[in-house]
Protein backbone atom coordinates (compact mmCIF):
# COMPACT_ATOMS: atom_id res chain seq x y z
CA UNK A 1 0.00 0.00 0.00
CA UNK A 2 1.16 3.43 -1.23
CA UNK A 3 1.60 5.91 1.69
CA UNK A 4 2.52 9.55 1.53
CA UNK A 5 4.59 10.72 4.44
CA UNK A 6 4.04 14.25 5.12
CA UNK A 7 5.58 15.45 8.56
CA UNK A 8 6.40 18.87 9.28
CA UNK A 9 8.99 17.58 11.47
CA UNK A 10 12.70 19.16 12.00
CA UNK A 11 16.15 17.73 11.16
CA UNK A 12 16.72 15.25 14.16
CA UNK A 13 19.38 13.90 16.31
CA UNK A 14 19.86 10.03 16.51
CA UNK A 15 19.24 10.58 20.21
CA UNK A 16 16.85 12.58 21.88
CA UNK A 17 17.93 14.41 24.34
CA UNK A 18 15.48 12.98 26.91
CA UNK A 19 13.25 14.98 29.41
CA UNK A 20 11.58 11.93 30.88
CA UNK A 21 12.99 8.15 30.49
CA UNK A 22 10.97 5.27 30.89
CA UNK A 23 12.63 2.01 32.03
CA UNK A 24 10.47 -1.40 32.60
CA UNK A 25 7.65 0.44 33.26
CA UNK A 26 4.55 -1.78 33.96
CA UNK A 27 1.09 -0.40 34.70
CA UNK A 28 -1.63 -2.19 37.15
CA UNK A 29 -5.27 -1.58 37.38
CA UNK A 30 -5.87 -4.05 39.96
CA UNK A 31 -4.06 -7.23 39.39
CA UNK A 32 -4.69 -6.52 35.41
CA UNK A 33 -1.60 -5.55 33.96
CA UNK A 34 -2.35 -2.89 31.01
CA UNK A 35 0.59 -2.06 29.88
CA UNK A 36 4.03 -4.39 30.09
CA UNK A 37 8.30 -3.21 30.06
CA UNK A 38 8.17 -0.40 28.53
CA UNK A 39 10.93 1.27 28.01
CA UNK A 40 11.15 4.64 26.02
CA UNK A 41 12.50 8.06 26.68
CA UNK A 42 10.91 11.57 25.40
CA UNK A 43 12.67 14.10 23.66
CA UNK A 44 13.13 17.89 24.62
CA UNK A 45 11.41 20.31 22.43
CA UNK A 46 10.23 17.60 20.66
CA UNK A 47 6.78 16.17 19.26
CA UNK A 48 6.22 12.17 20.67
CA UNK A 49 3.35 10.90 19.10
CA UNK A 50 1.73 7.63 20.49
CA UNK A 51 0.00 5.48 18.37
CA UNK A 52 -1.79 2.26 17.91
CA UNK A 53 -5.13 0.23 18.41
CA UNK A 54 -7.81 1.11 20.95
CA UNK A 55 -6.65 -0.77 24.06
CA UNK A 56 -3.03 -0.84 22.95
CA UNK A 57 -2.09 1.15 26.32
CA UNK A 58 -1.18 4.28 24.76
CA UNK A 59 -3.35 6.55 27.10
CA UNK A 60 -2.37 4.89 30.04
CA UNK A 61 0.85 5.02 29.60
CA UNK A 62 0.70 8.95 28.27
CA UNK A 63 -1.43 9.61 31.92
CA UNK A 64 1.62 7.66 33.61
CA UNK A 65 4.06 10.21 32.90
CA UNK A 66 2.39 13.05 35.24
CA UNK A 67 0.87 10.45 37.46
CA UNK A 68 -2.94 11.10 36.93
CA UNK A 69 -3.12 7.16 37.03
CA UNK A 70 -2.99 8.40 40.80
CA UNK A 71 -6.86 9.18 40.73
CA UNK A 72 -7.95 6.09 39.62
CA UNK A 73 -8.64 3.55 42.52
CA UNK A 74 -6.15 0.33 41.97
CA UNK A 75 -3.75 1.77 39.54
CA UNK A 76 -0.16 1.34 40.62
CA UNK A 77 2.94 1.69 37.70
CA UNK A 78 6.02 -0.33 38.66
CA UNK A 79 9.69 0.43 36.88
CA UNK A 80 11.14 3.98 36.96
CA UNK A 81 9.97 7.23 35.05
CA UNK A 82 12.91 9.28 35.21
CA UNK A 83 12.03 13.22 34.93
CA UNK A 84 15.44 15.35 35.62
CA UNK A 85 16.92 12.56 37.73
CA UNK A 86 13.85 12.08 39.91
CA UNK A 87 11.54 8.71 39.99
CA UNK A 88 8.67 10.66 39.74
CA UNK A 89 6.67 7.45 41.78
CA UNK A 90 9.52 7.71 44.79
CA UNK A 91 7.92 8.12 48.21
CA UNK A 92 8.02 12.00 49.04
CA UNK A 93 7.63 13.27 45.50
CA UNK A 94 5.06 15.90 45.32
CA UNK A 95 2.19 15.03 42.31
CA UNK A 96 1.15 18.16 42.58
CA UNK A 97 4.11 19.46 41.30
CA UNK A 98 4.78 16.69 38.76
CA UNK A 99 1.24 18.11 37.09
CA UNK A 100 2.43 21.33 36.82
CA UNK A 101 5.41 20.47 35.23
CA UNK A 102 4.33 17.70 33.08
CA UNK A 103 0.54 19.27 31.77
CA UNK A 104 -2.19 18.10 30.26
CA UNK A 105 -4.41 18.60 27.58
CA UNK A 106 -7.81 16.05 27.65
CA UNK A 107 -9.59 14.90 24.34
CA UNK A 108 -12.65 17.02 24.90
CA UNK A 109 -11.76 20.82 26.10
CA UNK A 110 -13.03 21.33 29.28
CA UNK A 111 -12.50 24.75 30.28
CA UNK A 112 -13.88 26.18 34.04
CA UNK A 113 -17.06 27.66 34.49
CA UNK A 114 -15.28 30.96 34.96
CA UNK A 115 -14.82 33.60 32.54
CA UNK A 116 -12.24 33.43 29.99
CA UNK A 117 -9.31 35.57 32.45
CA UNK A 118 -10.44 33.13 35.38
CA UNK A 119 -9.43 30.34 33.38
CA UNK A 120 -5.78 31.24 32.73
CA UNK A 121 -5.19 32.57 36.20
CA UNK A 122 -6.53 29.97 38.03
CA UNK A 123 -3.80 27.60 37.90
CA UNK A 124 -1.04 30.30 39.00
CA UNK A 125 -2.60 31.42 41.65
CA UNK A 126 -3.98 28.03 43.52
CA UNK A 127 -0.34 26.65 42.82
CA UNK A 128 1.21 30.04 44.41
CA UNK A 129 2.92 30.89 41.72
CA UNK A 130 4.61 34.24 42.35
CA UNK A 131 2.90 36.30 40.10
CA UNK A 132 4.11 40.15 39.28
CA UNK A 133 1.63 41.02 36.74
CA UNK A 134 -0.99 38.59 36.20
CA UNK A 135 -2.77 40.46 33.59
CA UNK A 136 0.24 39.89 31.34
CA UNK A 137 0.74 36.46 32.04
CA UNK A 138 -2.83 35.78 30.77
CA UNK A 139 -2.16 37.79 27.76
CA UNK A 140 1.14 35.83 27.23
CA UNK A 141 -0.24 32.38 27.71
CA UNK A 142 -3.59 33.61 25.39
CA UNK A 143 -0.92 34.26 22.38
CA UNK A 144 1.27 31.45 23.51
CA UNK A 145 -2.13 29.52 22.59
CA UNK A 146 -2.89 31.59 19.47
CA UNK A 147 -5.94 32.99 20.90
CA UNK A 148 -5.45 36.49 22.23
CA UNK A 149 -6.31 38.28 19.22
CA UNK A 150 -9.70 36.43 19.17
CA UNK A 151 -10.69 36.93 22.64
CA UNK A 152 -8.41 40.14 23.66
CA UNK A 153 -12.02 41.71 24.05
CA UNK A 154 -14.01 39.42 25.84
CA UNK A 155 -11.85 38.10 29.09
CA UNK A 156 -14.31 38.87 31.21
CA UNK A 157 -17.37 36.61 29.43
CA UNK A 158 -18.01 32.80 29.90
CA UNK A 159 -15.55 30.43 28.69
CA UNK A 160 -18.45 28.00 27.19
CA UNK A 161 -19.09 31.21 24.44
CA UNK A 162 -16.27 29.87 22.71
CA UNK A 163 -16.19 27.50 19.78
CA UNK A 164 -14.86 23.80 20.48
CA UNK A 165 -11.40 24.82 18.83
CA UNK A 166 -10.99 27.70 21.00
CA UNK A 167 -12.25 26.17 23.82
CA UNK A 168 -9.30 23.62 23.26
CA UNK A 169 -6.90 26.45 22.72
CA UNK A 170 -8.08 27.69 25.84
CA UNK A 171 -7.31 24.70 27.68
CA UNK A 172 -3.74 24.88 26.41
CA UNK A 173 -3.13 28.39 27.37
CA UNK A 174 -4.42 27.27 31.16
CA UNK A 175 -1.87 24.28 30.96
CA UNK A 176 1.35 26.36 30.11
CA UNK A 177 -0.15 29.62 32.17
CA UNK A 178 1.60 27.52 35.23
CA UNK A 179 4.67 27.21 32.93
CA UNK A 180 5.01 23.40 32.71
CA UNK A 181 8.26 22.01 30.59
CA UNK A 182 6.35 19.20 29.58
CA UNK A 183 2.45 18.99 27.67
CA UNK A 184 0.80 15.80 27.40
CA UNK A 185 -2.14 16.05 24.61
CA UNK A 186 -4.67 13.01 24.63
CA UNK A 187 -6.05 12.96 21.34
CA UNK A 188 -6.66 16.98 21.77
CA UNK A 189 -7.73 17.17 17.88
CA UNK A 190 -10.55 14.43 18.10
CA UNK A 191 -13.68 16.27 18.94
CA UNK A 192 -12.90 18.92 16.58
CA UNK A 193 -13.77 20.06 13.27
CA UNK A 194 -10.60 19.73 10.41
CA UNK A 195 -9.81 23.81 10.62
CA UNK A 196 -9.89 23.37 14.28
CA UNK A 197 -7.77 20.73 14.21
CA UNK A 198 -5.26 22.52 11.70
CA UNK A 199 -5.20 25.35 13.95
CA UNK A 200 -4.31 23.27 17.16
CA UNK A 201 -1.39 21.19 14.76
CA UNK A 202 0.26 24.32 13.38
CA UNK A 203 -0.05 25.20 17.33
CA UNK A 204 1.35 22.77 18.45
CA UNK A 205 4.60 22.90 15.67
CA UNK A 206 5.58 26.80 17.34
CA UNK A 207 5.28 24.92 21.21
CA UNK A 208 7.51 22.73 20.75
CA UNK A 209 10.00 25.43 20.32
CA UNK A 210 9.39 25.58 24.31
CA UNK A 211 8.16 22.57 25.03
CA UNK A 212 8.33 18.68 25.08
CA UNK A 213 4.79 17.53 23.62
CA UNK A 214 3.57 14.44 23.98
CA UNK A 215 0.10 13.69 21.76
CA UNK A 216 -1.64 10.35 22.00
CA UNK A 217 -3.77 9.85 18.15
CA UNK A 218 -5.81 7.47 16.38
CA UNK A 219 -4.95 9.73 13.35
CA UNK A 220 -2.25 8.52 11.35
CA UNK A 221 -1.95 11.64 8.74
CA UNK A 222 -2.18 13.71 12.28
CA UNK A 223 1.20 12.02 13.57
CA UNK A 224 2.82 11.61 10.25
CA UNK A 225 2.21 15.95 10.52
CA UNK A 226 3.17 16.79 13.68
CA UNK A 227 5.78 14.26 15.71
CA UNK A 228 9.36 14.26 15.45
CA UNK A 229 9.21 10.61 16.69
CA UNK A 230 6.59 7.72 17.28
CA UNK A 231 6.67 5.61 19.44
CA UNK A 232 3.83 2.13 18.17
CA UNK A 233 2.12 0.09 20.78
CA UNK A 234 -0.14 -3.04 20.68
CA UNK A 235 -1.92 -5.15 22.35
CA UNK A 236 -0.84 -8.75 23.23
CA UNK A 237 -2.30 -12.12 25.25
CA UNK A 238 -0.76 -12.25 28.27
CA UNK A 239 0.33 -15.98 28.21
CA UNK A 240 0.04 -15.91 32.19
CA UNK A 241 -3.90 -14.82 32.24
CA UNK A 242 -5.16 -14.39 28.34
CA UNK A 243 -5.58 -10.62 29.33
CA UNK A 244 -4.41 -8.20 26.22
CA UNK A 245 -1.54 -6.31 27.85
CA UNK A 246 -0.53 -3.36 26.06
CA UNK A 247 2.81 -3.32 24.80
CA UNK A 248 5.90 -0.95 22.67
CA UNK A 249 6.39 -2.53 19.25
CA UNK A 250 8.45 0.51 17.86
CA UNK A 251 10.13 3.97 18.43
CA UNK A 252 11.95 5.62 16.02
CA UNK A 253 11.96 8.91 14.41
CA UNK A 254 8.77 9.19 12.13
CA UNK A 255 9.79 9.09 8.81
CA UNK A 256 11.13 5.76 9.64
CA UNK A 257 8.04 4.33 11.31
CA UNK A 258 6.06 4.95 8.47
CA UNK A 259 8.03 4.77 5.63
CA UNK A 260 10.56 2.08 6.62
CA UNK A 261 9.38 0.08 9.86
CA UNK A 262 11.63 -2.22 11.33
CA UNK A 263 8.62 -4.49 12.53
CA UNK A 264 5.68 -6.56 10.65
CA UNK A 265 3.30 -4.89 13.31
CA UNK A 266 3.71 -1.84 12.84
CA UNK A 267 4.25 -2.01 8.79
CA UNK A 268 0.87 -4.13 8.75
CA UNK A 269 -1.30 -0.82 11.23
CA UNK A 270 0.38 1.82 9.28
CA UNK A 271 -0.68 0.32 6.41
CA UNK A 272 -4.49 -0.23 7.80
CA UNK A 273 -4.15 -3.90 7.32
CA UNK A 274 -5.27 -3.83 11.59
CA UNK A 275 -6.42 -1.46 14.14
Amino acid sequence: MTRTYTSRARELVDTPSPVISCTDVNIYYGKFRAVSDVTLEFGDREITALIGPSGCGKSTVLRSLNRMNDLIPGARVEGVIDYHGQNIYDRGVDAIEVRRRIGMVFQKPNPFPKSIFDNIAYGPRVSGMQVDNMEELVEKSLRDAALWDEVKDKLKQSAFGLSGGQQQRLCIARTIAVQPEVILMDEPCSALDPIATMKIEDLMQQLREQYAIIIVTHNMQQAARVADRTAFFTAMASEETGDRTGQLVEYDTTEVIFERPADQRTEDYISGRFG
